[in-house]
């Protein structure tokens, strides 16, 4: 029973958080203001201390210590039997123990900016600063490769989620259905990857990782002419 709670918890509601977290974070592409007023939205959610701790850090807090337990009680076999399943299971628990540091940071960081010699403004209550504050820290070379590692491990272990899930629960039962949902769980977690890194980038380079035209583009769409005209 318990199992099955941690793996309910790690897809809903941790893993819409995520890709919810994703798209918002992919905002920085569009500059400051558009980040920002993003992040205004959320501050403006009704009730969102409630949200906070019932959507988001009690099953985070339950989610990560019953992993550390799971990962404790883990035999891994990958030396000695080196298929690539086996290898995929202790990914996935060493990805878990790194993210139950990594997302104590984290929240620390930018939630309550409670890091020594980091950033002191936490970002919750301080909307119109939230893309300055992300910028600054993303300039530090140690934080910008941590978060970097962090974006790369939360995908994995996510997707790799997803597939334990599916075939725990008996929604995946045949070898081909597991053997290209495997395929497609990977290609997420590169996905996933690919479109957190961008967004880290793009918070100090316009556009993240693509070519700048792509956001010029989209911007000029709602750009407002002196006369009141709006550009297309």
């Amino acid at each position: 029973m318990m199992r099955k709670l941690h793996q309910l918890t790690g897809i809903v509601p941790l893993g819409a958080f995520f890709f919810v977290h994703m798209f918002t974070n992919s905002k920085s592409m569009s500059g400051d203001k558009v980040f920002n007023d993003a992040v205004a939205d959320i501050h403006h959610i009704p009730y969102l201390l409630f949200v906070e701790i019932f959507g988001i850090f009690l099953p985070l807090l339950f989610h990560s210590v019953y992993g550390i337990i799971i990962s404790a009680e883990a035999r891994p076999n990958a030396l000695n039997y080196g298929y690539g399943r086996n290898w995929f299971y202790v990914f996935q628990r060493v990805t878990g123990v790194f993210l139950f540091f990594f997302l104590i940071f984290h929240i620390l960081n930018f939630r309550f900016g409670a890091i020594p010699g980091l950033n002191t403004t936490a970002i919750a209550g301080n909307a119109d600063l939230a893309f300055g504050i992300v910028a600054a820290e993303f300039q530090i070379t140690w934080v910008f490769v941590l978060y970097v590692l962090g974006v790369t491990a939360t995908a994995w272990h996510l997707a790799y989620g997803f597939f334990l899930f599916a075939v725990d629960w008996g929604i995946l039962i045949g070898e081909r259905a597991q053997k290209m949902a495997l395929y497609a769980c990977v290609g997420l977690a590169f996905f996933l990857s690919a479109v957190g890194i961008n967004a880290m980038v793009a918070f100090n380079k316009k556009c993240g990782l693509l070519p700048s035209v792509l956001c010029e583009e989209a911007e000029k769409k709602g750009v407002v002419e002196p006369n009141g005209s709006r550009r297309f």
